[in-house]
């Protein structure tokens, strides 16, 4: 993986990805905080030397590097997905490209459905811990202990201090953003009625497909993590209604302002 990762890193650099501050992964239907961001250059997966290239047609799959509130940032616009087929350590290769070329924060968005009877579709979720359910790890391969400590710790996965700045951000701005616990399973099918019960007995607040990967990779390189999920559906196993894509994509862009006005905002913190 050393030389895969070098060589991605050499070709980045090469391209004008220099020394970003922070990094960024968009989920679906997330990708308008791009309009926000001065962009120097963007490079299409595919263009880069052994990078996963996205098979969803609803990500961009573009990495971006520019300005964003006064920060150099580099941005995943389109995530990689374990449903599409790809391994755990492909799925979180970005993050670790990210770190080689020099971030010290990351942040990662998402599209969730809300398990918590409480949380509305449309509301944004900050997470503060996850259940991994997707029967994997990002770290369980040979050699992994050349790039940090096999036996991560997870006690606190996502950074107290922009979790933190988060919460004032909503409050100041009347955003609201719960905080809780985000369970990732594999997909690409939606949940049943009794897995969704079982979702909210084992303690989940929303569920989604993606993200927990990437925030292992994170704390097993010792970088700051933090989250958001946008709820784009309510997940009730008594009231359950047939799964609308359209929809769920549709309520995560009309959603985006308010995740876009949080990311924005924290970064000129940092």
């Amino acid at each position: 993986m050393k030389e895969r990762l070098n060589r991605t890193v050499s070709y980045l650099e090469e391209k004008g990805f220099s020394n970003p501050e922070i990094g960024i992964i968009l989920g679906t239907g997330l990708g308008k905080l791009i309009d926000k961001i001065d962009i120097e250059k963007e490079i299409s997966y595919n263009h880069i030397p052994h990078f996963p290239t996205a098979t969803v047609e609803f990500h961009q799959g573009k990495f971006i590097f520019g300005n964003l509130a006064g920060k150099k940032v580099v941005v995943m616009q389109g995530r990689f997905h374990f449903y599409e087929g790809y391994s755990l350590q492909d799925i979180t290769y970005p993050v670790r490209i990210m770190k080689e070329l020099g971030i010290k924060k990351l942040l990662v968005s998402n599209a969730a459905g809300a398990i918590n009877k409480g949380y509305k579709k449309g509301e944004l979720m900050l997470i503060d811990d996850h259940i991994n359910l997707q029967g994997g790890s990002p770290l369980a391969f040979k050699g992994v202990s050349q790039f940090g400590e096999r036996f991560v710790d997870m006690l606190a996965p996502y950074d107290k201090e922009m979790n933190a700045k988060f919460k004032d951000i909503a409050r100041e701005n009347d955003i609201t953003l719960h905080e809780g616990v985000y369970a990732s399973v594999v997909g690409p099918q939606l949940e049943t009625r009794a897995e969704y019960r079982y979702l909210k007995i084992i303690g989940a607040d929303a569920v989604g497909m993606s993200t927990i990967p990437e925030i292992i990779v994170a704390n097993h390189l010792k970088l700051p993590v933090a989250a958001i999920s946008v709820l784009t559906d309510e997940c009730d196993p008594d009231n359950l209604q047939p799964v609308n894509i359209e929809e769920i994509i549709a309520v995560a862009n009309e959603a985006e302002p308010k995740l876009v006005k949080l990311f924005s905002s924290l970064i000129e913190t940092l």
